[in-house]
């Protein structure tokens, strides 16, 4: 299709026949309908040649995909690229907060409340000659004022100015005597100036450099011979002046343009690529005969300006084709190309990458805005609206109970605190007595006995709150810190003591990095044993140590004042929902809707009910409270984004815009009574809505109310005037009368989407919310223009007219009639009067302007240069004030077009850009905080790798299995793939002799295809193949053509080839996949396109309500230049092709003056609208405008916003990334061999297996950072009850451990996080305390068990013993027995134990130090029984060691002694004390 409809623009220029020209000619096409320059021109031929439908879809989407979001990579590219080069040569540009320079008069001060504003400084001390009393009013502020004043009334009066007869005089010219008098009062200025400051002075200041080039030129221009001349660019360069009468904007231009170097530079740059491109193309194309655009340096460097502008460079480069014939053709369109590819994509994006970091902060800076900002935030809403303060005006009417029971039948309600406080006897309560008993206020109970009542009240009630958990509050807060100082004074001591010593040296992960970076951090913070830590340590190091904890004390004063922030939000918050319970309880009208339904009534809670009512999103386990993952959770998110009510009136809405479109000025809906079902529809469902939305939260006086913001009043504003439309239904409609502007009124009714979906709301405050900015370069444009428009009406005015016939060339001999030829058919066959060559016709001689500008007055200058702004239309412009005025003041056209479209426009694209980031909260965020964001943002996208694991068994699956996954099988396939899209350079037409050749070759292809398709089902089994979204494309592809197959050979027929054709570009999509860079640019234009499908549907939607405003205002509008039977607004689908036409800016100033087409050049109607063939003038100039500034200039750069931060998340080198693409893979590897189920959730108890299974930067050493293993594990069963776990839960825990906290988060997330983690290291230190202590128990209880055992069975022993003693038989030696014998044989040691046994059961008198030894001989016990340190004893041999018979008395109590000892000793060391300690 491209080729042919480019054959029949050009026929000339490329032949059709040889298969390498058709695929050229469609690439040439392609690119030039991509461009957005005479594209639609190559679709109304497609249509003429084609059906509709088709030429629709492919255009439409090509200008979408390639014109709207590949082009927009493009800007992100440079953006990012631009922002990596600013960081190395910030020495050579300087600090972007350098807001002052030694030249200015105003600096940065901070004011009391907090705030930043520019003051005035007196840097320059008077040193003139003037009196004091001049020098004081020239430093007054009513002085500047005045002169401002004047200033702007010499602006207004220059804007008045308008063409004049050449025969006015011009000593009696107005304007000409004003502008005299104004010159003179600023020469008088200057003066004064020079007078009070001196010369030096004077001239020292880049402002007064300024004031006196104006001074000298104005004075120059008002020379009678220099009035009308180049000299008028001083006159109006006057407005530049009173931009500083807003500090807001000039604190805007000169972040803009105070930074010069890089905008000078860029500048520069551009100008040397023009002047060095014209120079070559001159030298290429000077030679080439009827070629006139390259015959001298002027024409050559306008041709290539005009490329760079796009505004008709296919014109030129045709032209250039023609001209140098086939040979040199397809070479000559390559280097036009190339040099409109880089002016366009990189050229332009450099100046919005310019003008982007002049609008960036200083990361310093950044810190403190976010500070302010939170700050701002916490201040704001303690009031509740004007709307609810009202009742505050009314006396307190507290309704009282009735009761209509006994009181014993109901219980006691609560008594409100707003009727007490009238009860409280402020002067019998004594404050300090009260505050004695208050743990806390013990010191300040004397200052407060001089308060007064009101405040003594208040005080006593906020300390009685507070008193009951402050002393639990501060033991544990005690407790806390006390854990803390113990545990990292532990870790800092470990650390500082070499305990790492020895092992071998080892690239430590970033998590260990990390986690030892945050345990210095808080060891530092606490001050923890910092003096016994520090011994040994050298002057270096105490010195490094004590600044790092200056630092962090530092840090630590800035989470009190984040904290102190967040307390005061909180409390504005409670303070608002206190005065709303005050009104609610003391006002019996506060929050009753229309004041007649009460608060509780049944009707109210049904009308709730009914309102609020939605799907529930979260389904939640009732015993974990954990989310359950449903497999259709994205259908489940879209149901519950509104309230049931809000989607039946969505659908009910989206029926009504149907209807709408159906409607025309030929088929109205006063008078067709189908149309008539749908509006009556729409206002019956909107009446229901309305009502049970204000019987269940009230019309304006209540809380939460249907009138509360700008949404409340458009949807009662689209229902009022639908509602009287309904009533009214006119049957006659005058053009511009009030029933037509209601007919356009009732086509907002698609805005009423934007407020029943939540994102659609968020895009409107999106746009809102940098209204301010958006404003301030609309006030520069219009500077700008205003400048412009100024001069050429000094310049041009009455001297662009002309006389219609071209043999006549001054006004007084353009009158009278001539005859015009026109050229006709040939098979007309008119029959031709004598003496005539051609048909024609006889018209009126008339001396007039070019029929879409002129510059007579200010007005119509402004409208030619806002189109010239736009980039349409100033070719023409440009060659009409060459031929007519002259060469030279072309110069005037190409330097505003530079500045409009370099400067200008590119500003608002910049602009824009930074104002979605700011609402976004990305515009403060420093490069950390904004790599953070872009980790977060990556690692939602991230999934699992759902491939399956190779077969164990080396079998015929694992064979497989390799094959498929080596890298030379996945090139060969995307070789494979390349190949088959080759096949569609040429036409597959039906009959065509190459046509089948080329699909049998597509049917091998597929069969190699479906090969593969095989192999990796036999490899992965069906079910690990179905779990990968990519196989599941691939399958499809193969299936489809599989099919084609069939019925390829079956049919053989246009619709075959067709279905075969898209079966190929299907399959193209799936080589984007198998390469790291196209995989990146193919997620950063999927991500934009997902992230903006609210700003597309806004787009859209306000497109409709201009195409069914459109129909209404030029529905019957003559067919003109670029009206026809193509591009008109007939209909409403007719109208929004045209819109569409005009969003990129195709000839959308040519539409829009053929529809303000006016009497006698048409047929007006005074009665009906759609009887007249006339345009609105001033409808069409708004409606155009307006169209055109917000789709074209606001909603579009919200795409190029969207793509340029989506692009940062997969465009960074691997030094930018906290976690690198190489990370991210080798978790997806490891998570796939733990995920078995590929279900992408695992137990937590699996996630100890998955962290030692981490290798690289996310690896972590159990020798090392056993603590941060620990704290991890923990961390995963805490946040989720030890339940599963899912793939980007534990990735998120491992992106937290990997990143320094204070630097990445955000104030209120650092908060959160470091507050958890807190949480995490206290109760991972209780664990282990509490695993410690029982081990220690364990060992303690084992120890008791063997000496309860022990001392049992030796109680009896030594009882028997002391009986011997007590009662001694003769002494006789008992001789071992065999087994003792044969027990000392196998044990030679044993005489020694049993003579530490003897000292161990019964010290002698000679032996003292028995007692002493026997805590290191004692015996062990083990599982509650004694056993003796080594072998056994007969209590016979025992008894024969003992001491002679002599000293039986006192041995006897000896022992006595000393067993008593030992069981008063093991009593105290019982289980229960330990276990009560």
């Amino acid at each position: 299709m491209e080729s042919w409809v480019f054959r029949c623009l050009a026929p000339s220029i490329i032949t059709v026949s040889p298969m390498i020209r058709r695929t050229g000619t469609s690439i040439f096409t392609v690119y030039e309908a991509a461009s957005q320059e005479g594209w639609v021109f190559i679709m109304y031929r497609a249509i003429d040649s084609f059906p509709r439908w088709r030429s629709y879809f492919y255009f439409i989407t090509l200008i979408f995909f390639l014109a709207w979001l590949v082009k927009n990579v493009f800007i992100a590219v440079i953006i990012e690229t631009f922002a990596e080069i600013r960081v190395q040569f910030q020495q050579m540009w300087g600090s972007r907060s350098s807001t002052t320079s030694t030249a200015t008069t105003q600096m940065f001060h901070e004011d009391a409340s907090g705030g930043w504003q520019l003051v005035a400084v007196d840097v320059n001390k008077p040193h003139g000659r003037a009196p004091a009393c001049l020098q004081k009013l020239m430093r007054s502020s009513v002085f500047h004022m005045f002169i401002l004043s004047m200033v702007a009334v010499d602006v207004i009066v220059a804007a008045s100015n308008y063409h004049k007869d050449e025969d006015h005089k011009l000593t009696n010219d107005e304007f000409y005597l004003a502008e005299v008098a104004f010159t003179v009062l600023f020469d008088l200025e200057a003066l004064l100036k020079i007078w009070c400051l001196g010369f030096t002075g004077y001239i020292s200041s880049s402002l007064h450099k300024f004031e006196s080039l104006l001074v000298v030129g104005t004075t120059l221009h008002i020379y009678p011979d220099l009035y009308h001349s180049q000299f008028t660019y001083f006159q109006v360069l006057r407005v530049v002046r009173l931009i500083k009468i807003s500090p807001a904007l000039e604190d805007f231009v000169y972040k803009i343009f105070g930074p010069g170097k890089k905008l000078g530079s860029l500048v520069v740059f551009t100008a040397s690529l023009l002047i060095v491109m014209s120079a070559i193309s001159l030298q290429m194309f000077c030679f080439v005969e009827d070629l006139d655009r390259f015959t001298t340096f002027p024409r050559a460097f306008m041709s290539m300006f005009q490329i760079l502008t796009q505004e008709g460079w296919v014109d030129v480069m045709d032209q250039t084709l023609v001209a140098v014939g086939q040979m040199w053709a397809p070479v000559v369109a390559i280097y036009f190309i190339l040099y409109h590819l880089f002016a366009t994509l990189i050229l332009l994006s450099l100046f919005v990458a310019v003008i982007l970091d002049n609008l960036e902060l200083d990361e310093d800076l950044k810190k403190l805005k976010q500070l302010k900002q939170s700050e701002a935030n916490a201040d704001t809403k303690e009031k509740l609206p004007l709307r609810l303060r009202i009742f505050e005006k009314f006396p307190n009417r507290p309704q009282m109970v009735k009761i209509s029971k006994l009181p014993s039948d109901f219980t006691v309600p609560r008594i409100r605190e707003s009727f007490m406080k009238q009860f409280i006897d402020r002067q019998q309560q004594d404050p300090s007595c009260l505050f004695r008993r208050l743990p806390s206020a013990s010191s300040s109970s004397c200052d407060h006995s001089k308060r007064s009542a009101i405040e003594d009240n208040k005080y006593i009630d906020q300390k009685l709150r507070k008193s009951v958990f402050s002393i639990r509050a501060r033991n544990l807060i005690e407790k806390e810190t006390t854990v803390n100082k113990i545990l990292r004074a532990c870790t800092r001591q470990r650390m500082l003591s070499g305990s790492f010593e020895g092992q071998p040296t080892k690239e430590r992960s970033i998590l260990s990095v990390q986690h030892h970076i945050r345990q210095e951090r808080r060891s530092l913070r606490h001050g923890s044993t910092s003096q016994r830590i520090s011994r040994g340590k050298s002057l270096e190091t105490l010195t490094q140590d004590h600044s790092s904890t200056v630092r962090y004390r530092n840090a630590q004063r800035e989470d009190s004042e984040i904290k102190m922030i967040q307390e005061k939000k909180e409390q504005a918050e409670m303070k608002r929902k206190v005065q709303e319970e005050e009104l609610r309880e003391n006002h019996p009208y506060f929050d009753k809707p229309l004041f007649i339904v009460g608060r509780e009534h049944r009707f109210r809670n049904f009308c709730r009910m009914i309102v609020r009512a939605r799907f529930n999103v979260s389904k939640t386990d009732p015993n974990t409270g954990a989310v359950n993952s449903t497999k259709y959770h994205q259908l489940y998110d879209l149901l519950g984004l509104v309230t049931y009510l809000d989607w039946v009136m969505i659908v009910v809405t989206i029926c009504s815009c149907i209807s709408m479109m159906f409607e025309s000025p030929f088929t109205r809906v006063m008078h067709v009574p189908t149309l008539q079902i749908g509006e009556y529809v729409f206002v019956i469902f909107m009446s229901i809505e309305l009502n049970l939305k204000i019987m269940a939260d009230g019309l304006f006086f209540t809380p939460t109310a249907v009138i509360r913001d700008f949404g409340g009043v458009m949807d009662i504003f689209i229902y009022l005037v639908s509602l009287i439309f309904l009533c009214w239904l006119p049957n006659n409609v005058p053009p511009e009368s009030g029933a037509q502007l209601l007919m356009m009124l009732r086509c907002l009714r698609p805005l009423r989407i934007f407020k029943l979906v939540p994102q659609m709301r968020k895009v409107v405050r999106e746009v809102l919310k940098g209204f301010k900015e958006i404003f301030l370069v609309s006030i520069l444009l219009l500077t700008l223009m205003l400048v412009f428009a100024t001069f050429g009406v000094q310049l041009f005015a009455g001297k662009l007219a002309k006389c219609n016939d071209p043999h006549i060339s001054s006004k007084e001999d353009c009158h009278g009639i001539f005859r015009i030829n026109v050229s006709i058919s040939k098979n007309l066959n008119l029959k031709l009067r004598p003496g005539e060559k051609k048909p024609g016709f006889w018209v009126p001689r008339v001396w007039a302007n070019p029929r879409n500008f002129n510059f007579d007055n200010v007005g119509n200058a402004m409208l030619a240069l806002f189109e010239v702004l736009s980039l349409k239309g100033w070719v023409e412009v440009r060659d009409v004030i060459i031929h007519r005025v002259g060469p030279i003041h072309g110069i005037y056209i190409h330097v505003f077009v530079f500045l409009g479209c370099m400067i200008g426009l590119t500003l608002f694209v910049g602009v824009v850009i930074a104002n979605f980031n700011e609402n976004k909260g990305t515009a403060l965020l420093t490069v950390d905080q904004r790599r953070w964001e872009d980790l977060k943002s990556r690692l939602k996208i991230a999934q699992p790798l759902h491939l399956p694991p190779r077969p164990e068994n080396g079998g015929f699956r694992a064979k497989m299995y390799d094959i498929t996954q080596h890298p030379f099988f996945k090139r060969g396939i995307a070789v494979l793939v390349l190949a088959q899209s080759v096949l569609l350079s040429v036409k597959w037409d039906e009959g065509d002799l190459v046509t089948f050749p080329l699909a049998t070759m597509s049917v091998v292809f597929t069969f190699i295809f479906v090969l593969e398709v095989t192999m990796k089902l036999i490899a992965m089994s069906p079910a690990g193949y179905w779990q990968s979204r990519r196989n599941r494309y691939d399958l499809l592809v193969t299936s489809l053509g599989v099919i084609w197959i069939v019925l390829h050979f079956a049919l053989q027929n246009a619709y075959t080839y067709m279905m075969g054709t898209c079966v190929i570009v299907f399959r193209f999509f799936t080589i984007c996949g198998k390469h790291v860079t196209l995989k990146m640019l193919l997620l950063t234009v999927v991500v934009s396109m997902y992230k903006s499908f609210f700003i597309i549907v806004g787009m859209f939607l306000l497109l409709l309500c201009y195409a069914f405003a459109g129909v209404v205002l030029f529905g019957t509008v003559k067919y003109g230049e670029n009206i026809n039977r193509h591009a008109n607004f007939s209909t409403a689908g007719k109208a929004i092709t045209v819109l569409f036409r005009i969003v990129t800016g195709e000839d959308w100033n040519k539409i829009m003056h053929d529809c303000m087409v006016q009497a006698p050049f048409c047929t007006p109607d005074k009665h009906r609208y759609w009887e007249t063939d006339c345009g609105n003038y001033a409808g069409a100039l708004i409606y155009f405008c307006s169209f055109y500034v917000i789709i074209a200039y606001i909603m579009l750069n919200l795409l190029v916003a969207i793509i340029v931060e989506n692009f940062s998340l997969f465009y960074s080198t691997e030094e930018d990334q906290l976690l690198s693409y190489n990370d991210l893979r080798h978790f997806q590897i490891i998570w796939n061999m733990v995920d078995d189920k590929r279900e992408g959730v695992i137990p937590t108890s699996r996630v100890k297996f998955l962290l030692r299974l981490l290798r690289g930067r996310l690896e972590v050493d159990l020798d090392k950072d056993k603590l941060l293993f620990k704290h991890m594990c923990y961390e995963m069963e805490r946040l989720h009850n030890g339940g599963d776990v899912t793939f980007h839960d534990v990735l998120s825990m491992l992106s937290y451990r990997s990143v320094d906290i204070r630097k990445s988060l955000q104030l209120e997330e650092l908060l959160a996080r470091e507050q958890l983690e807190y949480t995490i290291e206290e109760e991972v230190a209780k664990q282990t305390i509490r695993m410690w202590l029982k081990k220690c128990l364990k060992r303690i209880r084992a120890k008791q068990q063997q000496s309860c055992s022990i001392i049992l069975s030796l109680r009896e022993s030594q009882q028997q013993d002391l009986r011997r003693l007590l009662n001694p038989p003769s002494i006789e030696t008992t001789v071992p027995s065999d087994d003792t014998n044969a027990h000392n044989q196998d044990n030679p040691t044993q005489p020694e134990q049993n003579s530490g046994l003897q000292t161990l059961l019964s010290p002698t008198l000679s032996d003292r130090s028995g007692y002493r030894q026997d805590s290191a001989d004692r015996p062990q016990r083990k599982l509650g029984q004694w056993r003796l340190p080594a072998g056994r004893t007969s209590v016979k041999s025992m008894v024969c060691k003992m001491n002679p018979v002599s000293d039986e008395a006192s041995s006897g109590s000896e022992v006595k002694k000393w067993w008593t000892r030992q069981l008063t000793v093991e009593s105290d060391e019982s289980g229960d004390d330990l276990i009560d300690i």
